[in-house]
């Protein structure tokens, strides 16, 4: 377990990055290898997003249109099946943008927190396919440190230093979600106080979970701390990690979300450890149980 002092991720030593090689291909595969069920696609600028069964494009969703209906019919039938019961449309929906939201946020955050890149992904540039957990990204921009190998790749924009970089992931995230969010509001019945909340919860509990499958949990807490230090435009609060006396003295990470993702609606006796429901007292024995 590293230290919580924030050091950034040492960038192999390269005289320059080949133009045939993308600078982010090592993030998401270093993405894929510790999250298996998520694969990450990236194409060329003369190639075109995949499509066919499955696949569908962020632009198409954030249209609200019939793409949106036939995304959304995958949580209806899930919860459908796992509940034996229908669940609310505005739970449907806040299930199906949580599951949307969390692996493109991961997109931008991976290879920030890896190598110090931040893609800029319009809606346009993005398709999902569901059943088999896939992304698909086009990559035409991205930001960069000055000492960054990829520096003098196409598309590079280099920025003067960290606090720079941090501004440019949280414009990233908030410039591709904007447009879904709009798409999935009429039928989610929250304000934009509640949806950009629920992004600040995809950003942090995503970059705080990777951080740990890659060993690196401290110095993703620190790194989200320092991304989200509070409310910053349009994100809804900071990344607000705080911590439970456990077992021994041992202490226990938690936050409380911005959000409610509405599972309650379905099995009210089963919160998230880090629901602002969830009191810090059932936190501390559900995460110190052994299983």
């Amino acid at each position: 377990m590293l230290v919580d002092s924030v050091v950034p991720m040492t960038v192999p030593t390269l005289a320059s990055v080949a133009s045939d090689v993308s600078p982010f291909r090592a993030a998401y595969a270093r993405l894929t290898e510790v999250l298996p069920s998520l694969g990450v696609t990236e194409t060329t600028a003369r190639e075109p997003l995949p499509e066919g069964p499955g696949w569908v494009r962020a632009a198409a969703l954030a249209t609200g249109g019939e793409a949106l209906d036939a995304f959304l019919a995958w949580d209806e039938e899930q919860i459908l099946r796992d509940h034996g019961r229908p669940g609310r449309p505005d739970v449907a929906a806040s299930f199906g943008l949580h599951r949307y939201a969390w692996p493109v946020c991961l997109l931008v955050t991976v290879p920030w927190f890896l190598q110090r890149r931040v893609p800029r992904l319009p809606v346009e540039a993005v398709a999902i396919q569901r059943s088999q957990g896939r992304l698909a990204v086009r990559i035409e921009e991205f930001a960069c440190l000055p000492d960054d190998p990829a520096a003098a790749a196409p598309g590079a924009r280099v920025v003067p230093g960290e606090e720079a970089l941090r501004a440019e992931v949280r414009d990233a995230v908030a410039t591709h979600l904007a447009p879904l969010l709009e798409g999935f509001r009429p039928r989610m019945r929250r304000g934009a106080r509640a949806l950009w909340g629920m992004v600040t919860d995809e950003i942090t509990e995503g970059l705080w979970y990777l951080g740990h499958l890659l060993g690196e949990e401290s110095r993703a807490r620190a790194e989200a701390e320092l991304l989200l230090p509070g409310a910053v435009a349009p994100f809804a609060q900071g990344a607000g990690f705080r911590e439970l006396p456990g077992p021994g003295g041992a202490a226990l990470t938690t936050r409380d979300r911005a959000s409610c993702c509405l599972y309650y609606t379905l099995r009210p006796e089963d919160t998230c450890v880090t629901c602002p429901r969830t009191c810090d007292a059932e936190r501390i024995e559900r995460m110190t149980v052994v299983r």
